[in-house]
């Protein structure tokens, strides 16, 4: 899968419109996986923030982790209507890289 190793950067939900995190990577499924399965302590285990939101895939490190100063630097709604934008009803974008949905997300849908 070509999305593994190209820098982006990503912005997790706790859920829609709740706690959110904004990082960079070269290695998107390792740090899903990282995020999802809690294994670092930190921001995103504390407040389960695990739902992949928003993704933005770039050319170079240099320039995804530029994209990511400047989106910490916004204000929370903008940061809300730039997930809103491409992406209204807040749906985890990593099912569609291959993760299991969220105990959250499946007790929502009364699975």
């Amino acid at each position: 899968m070509p999305i593994e190793r190209e820098p982006c950067v990503y912005i997790l939900a706790s859920q829609p419109r709740g706690t959110l995190y904004i990082g960079v990577t070269s290695n998107l499924i390792q740090r899903l996986y990282q995020h999802r399965q809690d294994i670092t302590v930190g921001f995103t285990s504390r407040y389960g923030v695990h739902r992949l939101v928003r993704l933005e895939m770039f050319g170079d490190m240099e320039a995804a982790i530029l994209r990511e100063k400047q989106l910490k630097r916004w204000r929370r709604q903008w940061k809300i209507n730039l997930v809103e934008r491409d992406n209204p009803h807040w749906v985890d974008l990593a099912i569609d890289l291959g993760f299991d949905p969220l105990a959250s997300s499946r007790a929502k849908d009364g699975s």
